[in-house]
């Protein structure tokens, strides 16, 4: 079973002198999803924490709605990759296959299955009420999830996403920002008992792209923290979606783009 670590040999090279030197790097393998025996994607991801990846996905893409109506029944490891075999229900099953099938994703592109640039936009699910947050705490759970990197630590080559709810914080890393944020609401989901994505926010250590909303809003969270950039479209997306949106959050500040009721200076 993988750690999402491999041991590589590299040429050191600092202060005029040069020596091997082992390095711990970060694995990126594809992993293929498959439903009823449907290739849908195959995504570019760190072969760790699969069974959260594969519910995690399923539901921020919309092939399914519970984790009652998924059920991952085989996992396959070849030379060539990851295959995740997952059971759905014949309804969603039907409305997938309607969708283009076996798109690669590139480390973490969530645009798979999608034809049509009509498709390729989804409209945004409303995300309802939801706590409010003082900056302070905002700041709080991204420090938190900056010393919760172990992947990262040792390799320097991974995002994580980080679900905050007052001092827990549940975290999850890939090589894809996007493969991040579907290993944690999996993980979420698949928690004893399930963690309630309406009493916390998710903290990203990477830019806040339109998919990121897109799959913070499908899974129910109102508010993304991310340390980077955002963009236009995900600050429409996340208006669209109602929930909050902050941006450019380190170094004791941040940009409230949407949503600003939840967050109090």
């Amino acid at each position: 079973m993988s750690n999402g670590l491999r041991l590589r040999e590299a040429l050191h090279v600092a202060d005029g002198g040069a020596a091997p030197r082992e390095e711990w790097v970060i694995e990126e393998t594809p992993v293929a999803l498959l439903y009823n025996g449907l290739s849908f994607a195959v995504m570019m991801a760190t072969p760790a924490d699969l069974e959260d990846f594969a519910l995690g996905f399923a539901l921020c893409e919309g092939i399914v709605e519970t984790p009652a109506e998924f059920a991952l029944v085989d996992l396959v490891r070849s030379e060539r990759g990851i295959a995740l075999h997952a059971a759905i229900p014949q309804a969603r099953f039907d409305a997938l296959d309607a969708r283009q099938r076996g798109l690669e994703g590139r480390s973490g592109c969530g645009l798979c299955g999608i034809a049509s640039l009509d498709a390729a936009l989804r409209p945004a699910r409303p995300v309802g009420a939801g706590p409010r947050f003082d900056a302070a705490a905002i700041h709080a759970g991204l420090a938190a999830l900056s010393a919760q990197q172990p992947l990262n630590a040792r390799s320097g080559g991974v995002h994580a996403a980080g679900f905050v709810d007052g001092d827990a914080l549940l975290v999850r890393e890939d090589v894809g920002r996007h493969n991040a944020v579907d290993k944690l609401v999996g993980a979420m989901r698949r928690a004893a008992p399930a963690i309630d994505p309406s009493n916390g926010f998710l903290a990203i250590t990477s830019r806040a792209s339109y998919e990121i909303v897109h799959k913070a809003a499908n899974a129910g969270i109102r508010i993304v923290a991310a340390m980077s950039a955002p963009t236009d479209l995900a600050i429409r997306h996340a208006e669209s979606a109602e929930l909050t949106l902050i941006a450019f959050a380190r170094d004791g500040r941040m940009n409230v783009y949407s949503g600003r009721e939840r967050i109090a200076p």
